[in-house]
Order: C-alpha cells, then sequence, then structure tokens
C-alpha cells in the first residue's frame, strides 16, 4: 500500500490582537491618513507591544512615492513605530494625560524598502522614563521576519 503523501504545511493563521483598530483609536489621537497601526497583538502596558501595519496600495503617500515604484516613505515607517510604541504608556495608570509627541529620533537605520502587499511587525520596548514626561523606546520593524527599520525613539507629554 503505498504511503500518503505528505500534508504541504499551511501558515499558522494571524494572530488575534489583543486590542482591535477600534481600542487603538481609544488609545491613540491619530485618524486617516495617520492612523498607522492596524492591530496590536501583544501589549505588556508600560513595558513593550507588538503591532501590525498592513502596507496597501490605496494609502494616499503612494500616488506621489513613488509612481511606478511605490515605496512606504521612511518617515512613516518611524510614526508607525512611534505609534507603537506610544501605546506602551497610554494605558499606564501613573502617567498624567496629554499627548505624547516626538521629542528626538536615534540610531534610526532603514534596512530595506516597505512596499504595497507588506506587513510590518513593529516591536516597541520601553527603555526609560523620566519624571513621568519623557520616555525613550526601543523600536523595530520587520517585514516576513526579515528587519526593515530599527532605532530609539523619544518622546515627551505635552501640555
Amino acid at each position: 500500500m503505498p504511503e500518503p503523501s505528505p500534508v504541504p504545511d499551511t501558515p499558522a493563521p494571524p494572530a488575534s490582537p489583543l486590542l482591535a483598530v477600534e481600542q487603538i483609536q481609544g488609545l491613540l489621537p491619530h485618524r486617516y491618513p495617520f492612523a498607522l497601526v492596524d492591530r496590536v497583538i501583544e501589549h505588556d502596558p508600560g513595558k513593550r507591544a507588538v503591532g501590525i501595519k498592513n502596507v496597501t496600495i490605496n494609502e494616499p503617500q503612494f500616488q506621489g512615492h513613488f509612481p511606478g515604484r511605490p515605496l512606504m516613505p521612511g518617515v512613516l515607517i518611524v510614526e508607525a513605530m512611534a505609534q507603537v510604541g506610544g501605546l506602551i504608556v497610554t494605558q499606564m495608570p501613573d502617567l498624567p494625560r496629554g499627548l505624547f509627541v516626538f521629542a528626538g529620533i536615534d540610531g534610526v537605520r532603514f534596512r530595506r524598502p516597505v512596499v504595497p502587499g507588506d506587513q510590518l511587525r513593529i516591536t516597541c520596548e520601553l527603555i526609560s522614563l523620566r519624571r513621568r514626561r519623557f520616555g525613550k523606546v526601543q523600536a523595530e520593524a520587520t517585514v516576513d521576519g526579515e528587519l526593515v527599520c530599527s532605532g530609539e525613539l523619544m518622546f515627551s507629554l505635552v501640555d
């Protein structure tokens, strides 16, 4: 009797979100076209978050960046990383409420282009928080397990 043929590996189903887009909108002030986090698949408030950004051709930046060769602008990759970083602090009960904004960007490097159809997996870890107003996160973005961008992002609470 012939042996049955092996069943091909099937991809794992996508991780169910800890935070869906509606919950993310309740935590971050960003709205279209600057809402750049589609879901959060890991979240340890005050410590770490992992978010997903699905890159699609119908996003407005691809009309001009670049016609015939659409590439996600690096500043938007960094902004998506910052938004995931912002989710780390939004649920910390001992922090004052307010708007956290960029205060600095250190050591950011881009490793490869991000194109429509890619899914950015963004991981951020809180490095430090000073005087409950100034923070720093280590951030990295990957596509299919390959590093595309990494660096340290600083933020500050504005009154």
